[in-house]
């Protein structure tokens, strides 16, 4: 199996270079090749393969190799190689980088629709991809010089026993400047609508375990009804396979449970009920209930289609990760604490919960005149009047 990008704009120089992906026993493997020879290039395959090794999701690894494509091609067309831009002084490599990202932005690296541009945060994402494939190739071939343009930061930190370290970190000064992440979410009253619309059992199960769990939409398709469920204390359980068969993937390789409700897990037992003779014909709590693909494991983009469908029937527009952005703000308003909701979403770094959680003006203003009306006597302000 093949799949090949054409990078550029009609009327320009054509890709030399695009994204492969072969099928083995069921595992998706990565490669850049050459377009008109089909040669793998090598180090950009090996830093994909590296991907793998990791652990890394199949998405995740599709991504890179998308954007190590686009890069090659970009370098292609100013006829540089990857040893050249070692050779660079600074203020050229600066701008090589600079014209990177500027020429991202502008859409010249894909022939897709040019109606929506990609936004400054992607474009430095693909740019920061890159340079981590300048990493990995410096430590492959054991070179002793790195990019010019990644200067050396530190910053100290200190453990929970005060031991203080200090961490060197590379970074570009470059990027475009970045609005900064606004997450998406779904009020309640929205997930009831969409609820009330939905056709079948099977859909709303899924929406209420979405928004009770804030499980990413590849671990709630990698459930599997006989050994992912506690039916006595209504647990879910996210465990990591690579062997879905509908691809689902637990991200980062981990484990995680979640309790749920006792009405959501009544309607779980009704769906269960409901398609028995299809559930129990293969492994997956969620499977296609209709169709030409009946009682085969259901796909994300089978989930995504029904959403879609629910869109036009309500106007309500949902995505999987609209309601994991709704299981952590209803959380939050109700008092857990970030550790826990991070440690629920199955979060790496506290940073990332937090750009989750939308917090808004009037909110601080309440929170700040239920403090002042507590402590108003802590300045002893009464006495200097």
């Amino acid at each position: 199996m093949c799949i090949a990008l054409e990078i550029w704009k009609g009327g320009a120089k054509m890709a030399k270079y695009m994204m492969d992906m072969q099928i083995d026993k069921k595992e998706e493997f990565y490669f850049i090749r050459e377009k008109e020879s089909h040669d793998i290039v090598y180090l950009p395959s090996k830093y994909l393969m590296h991907k793998k090794r990791s652990k890394l999701s199949p998405n995740t690894i599709r991504r890179s190799a998308f954007i190590l494509s686009y890069y090659l091609n970009f370098m292609d067309e100013l006829d540089l190689h990857l040893d050249d831009i070692y050779q660079m002084n600074y203020m050229d490599q600066h701008e090589h980088f600079t014209d990177f990202l500027i020429w991202l932005k502008a859409g010249e690296h894909s022939r897709e629709d040019y109606s929506k541009l990609p936004n400054n945060e992607t474009c430095n994402a693909y740019l920061k991809e890159v340079f981590r494939f300048y990493t990995f190739m410096e430590q492959e071939n054991k070179q002793s010089e790195s990019l010019k343009v990644l200067s050396d930061a530190q910053m100290i930190v200190r453990n929970s026993i005060g031991l203080r370290r200090v961490l060197n970190r590379k970074s570009f000064r470059g990027y475009l400047k970045e609005k900064g992440h606004q997450g998406k979410t779904i009020e309640q009253d929205k997930i009831v609508g969409l609820l009330q619309e939905c056709a079948n059992s099977r859909d709303q199960v899924l929406l209420l375990l979405l928004a009770e769990t804030g499980f990413r939409i590849g671990e709630l398709l990698g459930v599997r009804y006989a050994e992912d469920i506690d039916y006595e204390k209504h647990i879910l359980y996210v465990n990591f396979r690579e062997d879905n068969e509908n691809r689902a993937r637990a991200k980062n390789a981990e484990f995680r449970r979640a309790k749920i409700s006792d009405a959501t897990f009544d309607i779980l037992m009704f769906y269960i009920e409901d398609y028995k003779e299809l559930i129990l014909g293969q492994e997956y709590l969620f499977i296609n209930v209709s169709g030409d693909y009946v009682g085969q494991p259901f796909k994300g983009s089978g989930v995504y289609a029904m959403l879609r469908r629910l869109e036009r029937k309500t106007g309500i527009k949902a995505s999987p990760h609209m309601l994991r952005h709704y299981f952590a703000n209803a959380r939050r308003k109700d008092g857990w604490k970030l550790e826990m909701i991070s440690q629920a979403l199955g979060h790496r770094n506290i940073e990332t919960t937090m750009k989750y959680l939308n917090i808004t003006e009037d909110e601080l203003i309440e929170v700040s005149d239920a403090f002042y009306n507590k402590h108003q006597a802590m300045y002893g302000v009464q006495n200097l009047l």
